[in-house]
């Protein structure tokens, strides 16, 4: 690991502030940032140091809004009673996600920050070429093995797949980051504007200025939210990235659809919003077939790769799965 300055910071504007250049770092759980240094990817010359800054892990609710500040912990929000009656998906989302000990650590704002774990990315010494990493090196993974790798929203510059659980789930229920800068002003970003594809600068991943950091995100309150899920198939049951997620919820009139909230995780160079299936289900009755009609209209515009074009027959299947599993529930 380099050397770096430390800073503690003791509010919102001044860990702004302590920002010098695209050197400097944010720390708060440290379970994704102290990785990437270890890994060499990162190397920040400015550490700042933000797990002091007072009201940044409340988390407040009404009838309206989930509101979470950016240092909760993953598994403070996921025990949360309130959230996991009105957000069930929320909470299956983050208990999936990682190990207890990174969940007891890692925070909100810093899992929604995550990078890839794209191997090729996380290794610079075996592996110089990567767009995301050195812009304009060329992509490691093209030629590679990318069984792992994104089918959606890839371009010739960058194929590496969104890894994270919880902005998957808050991608298909239309939340909003909140960030605020050095001079105290928020600013409000929807997240699936948050979240960049890579086209030809893979390395601009989200949609955050010079001095600015989150410090919180908001879930509207819904009866789809109510009625949620989150499925996630991995290789193994625990401490792994899925090979496909969906997040899904249904507001019902009848046995008709009324609402339909959907997004897929593991497949995308972001969290994808699947909002072609949702068009195709609103109204319709909630039946295998209708339903399995509608999941296969997620890979319209994939792009499988050498070793992932079963991504194309898995995608598909995971969300009728999730939406069949969420017409279940009462």
């Amino acid at each position: 690991m380099n050397e770096f300055d430390y800073w503690r910071a003791v509010s919102v504007a001044d860990a702004a502030a302590r920002v010098k250049d695209e050197h400097s770092r944010f720390l708060a759980g440290g379970t994704t940032q102290v990785d990437l240094m270890k890994c060499g990817v990162e190397k920040p010359q400015n550490l700042i140091d933000i797990t002091r800054i007072d009201g940044l892990n409340d988390i407040h609710i009404t009838p309206a809004v989930i509101h979470i500040g950016a240092l909760s912990h993953m598994s403070q929000v996921a025990m949360h009673p309130q959230i996991r009656a009105i957000a069930p998906g929320i909470y299956e989302s983050l208990w999936q996600a990682a190990s207890p000990q990174i969940r007891n650590m890692a925070t909100i704002g810093g899992n929604l920050r995550q990078r890839t774990r794209c191997v090729y990315f996380r290794d610079p010494g075996t592996f110089p070429a990567c767009n995301k990493r050195t812009p304009g090196s060329g992509c490691s993974a093209l030629q590679g093995i990318n069984r792992n790798h994104a089918i959606l929203g890839t371009s010739d510059s960058c194929v590496a797949v969104y890894p994270g659980d919880l902005a998957v789930m808050l991608t298909a229920f239309d939340s909003r980051i909140i960030l605020r800068n050095a001079a105290d002003q928020e600013r409000t970003v929807p997240i699936d504007a948050f979240y960049l594809l890579p086209g030809d600068h893979p390395e601009r991943e989200h949609d955050i200025r010079a001095e600015e950091m989150i410090v919180a995100v908001e879930i509207p309150v819904s009866a789809a939210l109510h009625r949620s899920h989150y499925l996630k198939v991995r290789d193994r049951s625990s401490y792994e990235f899925a090979a496909a997620s969906a997040a899904v919820g249904l507001e019902m009139d009848g046995d008709i659809i009324r609402d339909v909230h959907i997004a897929m995780g593991g497949v995308g160079t972001k969290p994808w919003r699947a909002r072609n299936v949702e068009q195709a289900l609103r109204g319709k009755s909630l039946d295998e077939a209708t339903v399995r009609d509608a999941a296969n209209l997620i890979t319209e515009n994939a792009h499988p790769l050498e070793h992932n074009h079963f991504k194309m027959t898995l995608a598909p299947r995971v969300i009728a799965r999730a939406i069949l599993t969420v017409g279940e529930m009462s």
